[in-house]
C-alpha cells in the first residue's frame, strides 16, 4: 500500500479503537484477550532457576497461571513439561526464543491505542535492545534459526484477520543488531507467475528456513490467502499453496504446519501440515478451532496454543498433536501461551 493510504488507515484505526472502547469493549476483549487479559487459570508449580533450566532442552512460553508470575516468561524442561516452571522477570504478551536469543513483544495500552514494543532479552531476561515499536491489536514474532533476524507482525487496522481484506498488517524483518529492517509490503509478490500489486495485499506470520535467506509467510489479497516463500536477498514473495495462515516450518525444513479456514465459519480454523516436496496436505486430529502460529516440538509433533472458556474467564494452554494426522491431541503445558522449543 502507499504511504498516503497507510496514513489514512492509521487514522481509521485510531477512530475504530476509540469507537470500540466506547461501545464494544466486550468484543475487543473477545478478539484479543490472549495478549493482555489477566491470567485466570490455576496457579502452576513454580520453582527453579531459569538459567539452570536453560542449559537443558526446554520450552520458553508465556505463563498464564494466576498468581504473581502471570504474564511472565517461564521455562520448563522438555522432559518434564508438566513439572515446575521457572519464572523469569520478563513480562511479555508474546515470546519466542532460540538457543542464542529471546524476543519479547510487550504491549502498552491507553484509552485510545495499544502499542507493542519489540525487545531482545539478555541472559538475565532483561531488555537488551529495543528493535521496534508499533501500534496494533495483535501480533506474531519469530527468530531466525541462526538468531540473526527477527520477524514481527502487527494487525493495525480493522477488527481481525477473520476475513482477508478487512484488516491491514505491518510485517517487518529486522537485523537483531538494529542495523537494518525491511517490510514485506516492499517485496515483489507473485501469484501464478503474475505480480500482485493490489492495495489490499497483506502479509503476516513469518517462519524462517535454516539458510538465513529463505522464509515462509502468509499473503492475503482479494479474499484469498496463500503460503508464500520469501527471499530476503531477492526481496521476493512467491505463492505456493492456497488457504494457509500463520505457517511454521518443521525442524527438518520439509513441511509447514499452519491453520486453514476452509469452509468453516468466520474466525475458525483447523490445523494442517503441508509437505513442501509433494504438496500433500494433512489435516491434524485437533478438531477445535486453533488461532495460533504453531511450533514444532520435533519432526513428528506440533505444539499450539488453545483458548477455552467464556470471554473474561478464558484460560490458555499449550497442546500437542501428531504431525501425521493420527493420534489424539494432548495437553502439553497447562496455563501457557506462545511456546518456543529450544534444544
Amino acid at each position: 500500500m502507499t504511504i498516503s493510504s497507510g496514513r489514512v488507515r492509521m487514522l481509521a484505526f485510531v477512530a475504530f479503537t476509540a469507537i470500540t472502547l466506547a461501545g464494544s469493549v466486550g468484543y475487543v476483549a473477545d478478539a484479543y484477550g490472549d495478549r493482555i487479559d489477566a491470567a485466570t487459570g490455576a496457579v502452576g508449580d513454580t520453582g527453579g532457576d531459569p538459567a539452570a533450566v536453560a542449559t537443558k532442552p526446554h520450552v520458553v512460553f508465556r505463563n498464564t497461571a494466576a498468581g504473581p508470575g502471570a504474564g511472565h516468561v517461564a521455562l520448563v524442561t522438555l522432559d518434564a513439561p508438566g513439572g515446575a516452571r521457572a519464572i523469569t522477570p520478563a513480562v511479555c504478551d508474546r515470546v519466542y526464543a532460540t538457543r542464542a536469543r529471546t524476543v519479547c513483544l510487550a504491549a502498552t495500552a491507553t484509552a485510545v491505542s495499544r502499542t507493542y514494543r519489540v525487545s531482545l532479552l539478555d541472559r538475565a531476561w532483561v531488555g537488551e535492545r529495543d528493535l521496534d515499536s508499533f501500534p496494533g491489536l495483535s501480533s506474531r514474532t519469530r527468530l531466525a534459526r541462526d538468531s540473526a533476524h527477527v520477524a514481527t507482525t502487527a494487525f493495525v487496522f480493522g477488527d481481525s484477520y477473520n476475513e482477508p481484506g478487512r484488516f491491514s498488517t505491518r510485517t517487518t524483518i529486522s537485523d537483531v543488531t538494529g542495523a537494518g529492517r525491511v517490510e514485506l509490503e516492499d517485496f515483489e509478490f507473485r501469484v501464478d507467475g503474475r505480480v500482485n500489486k493490489r492495495s489490499d495485499r497483506n502479509f503476516w506470520g513469518v517462519t524462517f528456513a535454516p539458510d538465513g535467506d529463505t522464509f515462509y509467510a502468509t499473503a492475503a489479497s482479494a479474499g484469498r490467502t496463500w503460503l508464500v516463500r520469501g527471499s530476503l536477498s531477492a526481496r521476493t514473495l512467491t505463492a505456493l499453496h492456497p488457504d494457509v495462515e500463520c505457517p511454521s516450518l518443521s525442524p527438518d525444513a520439509t513441511r509447514v504446519a499452519y491453520k486453514k479456514h476452509g469452509d468453516l465459519p468466520d474466525g475458525q480454523w483447523r490445523l494442517a501440515v503441508l509437505d513442501l516436496r509433494t504438496g500433500r496436505e494433512t489435516v491434524l486430529s485437533e478438531t477445535r478451532s486453533v488461532d495460533d502460529q504453531a511450533e514444532w516440538l520435533d519432526d513428528e509433533h506440533v505444539l499450539y496454543g488453545l483458548q477455552t472458556g467464556p470471554v473474561g474467564n478464558r484460560r490458555s494452554d499449550v497442546w500437542a498433536a501428531d504431525a501425521d494426522g493420527g493420534g489424539s491431541p494432548r495437553l502439553f503445558i497447562e496455563n501457557a501461551w506462545s511456546p518456543a522449543v529450544v534444544r
